[in-house]
């Protein structure tokens, strides 16, 4: 359902972003634990490229849920359920979606988040982020259809 049109630049600009903060989180993930350890700006760096990419993704997600569906959540879990309720991603990926919206909040609000953790998720989870790039790029190619249609 299309209340409004996408703003397709915007969302394009956020995929982009999300790209190249992805493009230095994964150069940090060639590092040996030691190495990451060893200075304390690559933690600070990642920490700082992993909650921006987090939060492009959630405004991407805002900003499709309120043009598409007239909705507007405030809180990213019930964005990360929306967007897998209205299909724009997967059921399972919006799951996903929620543990991001929770790991963000723990950035968000100083929550303890340890250098460890970080690299955890640098060597494990990255997947998950260009997951999002992956169904929202479908979800704006049928968009694109639905929209010559019109």
């Amino acid at each position: 359902m299309v209340i409004s049109r996408l703003n397709l630049n915007r969302i394009e600009e956020g995929l982009n972003l999300i790209g190249n903060f992805l493009e230095k989180l994964k150069r940090l993930s060639k590092l040996s634990l030691e190495e990451f350890l060893s200075d304390e700006r690559n933690p600070a760096s990642a920490e700082s490229f992993l909650r921006r990419c987090i939060e492009t993704i959630f405004d991407i997600g805002r900003h499709i849920l309120a043009k598409s569906f007239s909705f507007k959540p405030l809180e990213y879990k019930e964005i990360a359920r929306s967007l897998g309720e209205k299909g724009i991603v997967s059921e399972e990926y919006a799951k996903v979606l929620v543990r991001m919206a929770g790991y963000r909040n723990r950035m968000t609000h100083f929550y303890e988040i340890t250098n460890e953790e970080l690299y955890n998720i640098l060597q494990n989870d990255l997947k998950d982020i260009e997951q999002f790039l992956v169904e929202i790029s479908v979800f704006l190619k049928k968009y694109k259809e639905q929209i010559k249609d019109i």
